[in-house]
């Protein structure tokens, strides 16, 4: 079972321990966490999480508001998002359904808030495999886009969609609509 906890400075040898793994270096090539500082702020915009399965971590999720976030990374948005950054630490951990785990957990997360209308992410334009898993999710595909170096592709996903998949994930296989 999945669970999501904070990211504390306790995690800051595992967090640097991820970001050297080639998957995630991949992932996210131009990405400086700069976990020593981020990890003692606790800004109201942000939660940084760590995954956790039966207690031994396993991934990272970060999930913002991207229209107050200090570094203005996502430009002018209107208020009421939120955008998620998830990868998985340990390159024996993917494929196991803990990624799709985690995601639910932080959408969840994210849509409690009665006000977010929608999230937000921003795989890199080349990673295809992410590109589906995005879109398995209920994610669409709304532009490209560089943000720094990076090609990216932005996806979006509408509260209301979401709240259409998350009913059909709690309904057994013959109950689904497959059309």
């Amino acid at each position: 079972m999945v669970a999501l906890r904070p990211a504390t400075l306790a995690d800051l040898a595992l967090l640097r321990h991820w970001d050297a793994k080639a998957h995630v270096i991949a992932a996210v090539p131009n990405d400086d966490w700069a976990w020593e500082i981020e990890l003692k702020r606790t800004p109201d915009w942000r939660e940084q999480l760590i995954a956790d399965v039966e207690g031994r971590p396993i991934g990272f999720i970060e999930i913002i508001d991207p229209a107050q976030e200090d570094s203005h990374y996502w430009g002018e948005v209107p208020a009421n998002l939120r955008a998620i950054d998830i990868w998985i630490g340990e390159k024996a951990d993917l494929g196991k359904g803990y990624g799709t785990k985690m995601m639910q957990l932080a959408l969840a997360r994210c849509f409690a808030n009665p006000a977010v209308t929608a999230v937000l992410v921003d795989p890199l334009a080349g990673n295809t495999q992410a590109h589906r898993f995005y879109e398995r999710l209920g994610f669409r595909f709304v532009e490209c886009r560089c943000f720094g170096e990076d090609n990216c592709r932005v996806y979006r996903l509408e509260r209301g969609d979401w709240q259409r998949q998350s009913t059909l994930s709690e309904l057994p296989d013959g109950e689904r609509s497959h059309g």
